[in-house]
């Protein structure tokens, strides 16, 4: 599960309803689009970082032919499951998950030419090292794409972030297992240091906003409740922070940013 595309207009105001499971499915591709990677050419070798049960790598894989699809995750149950799902999907040549530390990778350095990571990077505990591995493993001519939570930019003479501000991160990064966020403008330093070019960075907070209130509303229907019970106290404490989500995407807190950027060619 990863966080839907609602489009806005101008104003932030929602420009039409789309269910939730296309949300999802038009963020891959506005994503994919915004970052310039438009045309089976682009895409020949895939890493998916934090892959989950493999959803963007089967929806690239499938949109891009002749794509092949590598996802990694800690997870051995997301693994063989994902792997299961792409089996069925007629993608099992095609789209392969396997167990694997984002920060240790066990690829050979430019192995891919598209190295994306969708709401993983605030999941890792050395930021540093997780833009170096992306950097490591893309080919050379290669494009490395990030979408992850982060916390605001300071803004000039700031020291840090306020103390209300932490505390809301504080409660939201027990629940979830998450340790400390960074914020777009590190993301962009990360980049550069690693001699990645044509950065491109961009706040789609307005545009996923809707996500966490569909998800409440879930959550608190009938069988959403029971679910919530039945997964036990780590999902329901997970599920008491959804609204503390909201409120940072609302306040500028939480900040829902895309970070692109392009190997050089040799």
């Amino acid at each position: 599960m990863h966080h839907g595309y609602y489009p806005v207009d101008a104003d932030g105001k929602a420009k039409g309803a789309v269910s939730n499971r296309q949300a999802q499915v038009d963020m891959v591709d506005n994503v994919l689009s915004w970052a310039g990677v438009t045309d089976s050419t682009d895409v020949k070798n895939m890493l998916d970082v934090g892959c989950g049960l493999g959803g963007s790598s089967r929806h690239v894989a499938a949109k891009f032919a002749g794509c092949k699809a590598t996802g990694i995750t800690l997870s051995p149950y997301q693994a063989a499951r994902g792997n299961a799902i792409s089996e069925e999907r007629g993608l099992g040549e095609r789209v392969r998950l396997q167990v694997a530390d984002a920060l240790y990778q066990p690829f050979d350095d430019a192995s891919f030419d598209l190295v994306w990571s969708l709401e993983s990077g605030e999941h890792m505990p050395d930021k540093a090292r997780f833009v170096s591995e992306l950097y490591r493993v893309t080919a050379p001519g290669g494009r490395v794409i990030i979408v992850t939570w982060c916390h605001r930019n300071l803004e000039p003479g700031e020291a840090g972030l306020r103390d209300e501000e932490e505390e809301l991160l504080r409660k939201i990064n027990k629940a979830y297992f998450l340790p400390r966020w960074c914020s777009p403008n590190r993301y962009l330093e990360l980049f550069e240091e690693a001699g990645l070019e044509d950065i491109k960075v961009a706040d789609w907070s307005r545009e996923v906003s809707p996500f966490w209130g569909a998800v409440i509303r879930s959550a608190l229907s009938v069988d959403g409740v029971l679910g919530l019970f039945k997964a036990g106290w780590g999902t329901l404490q997970g599920a008491l922070v959804m609204p503390l989500m909201a409120k940072g995407l609302r306040d500028g807190t939480i900040k829902f940013a895309l970070i692109t950027g392009t190997k050089r060619k040799v």
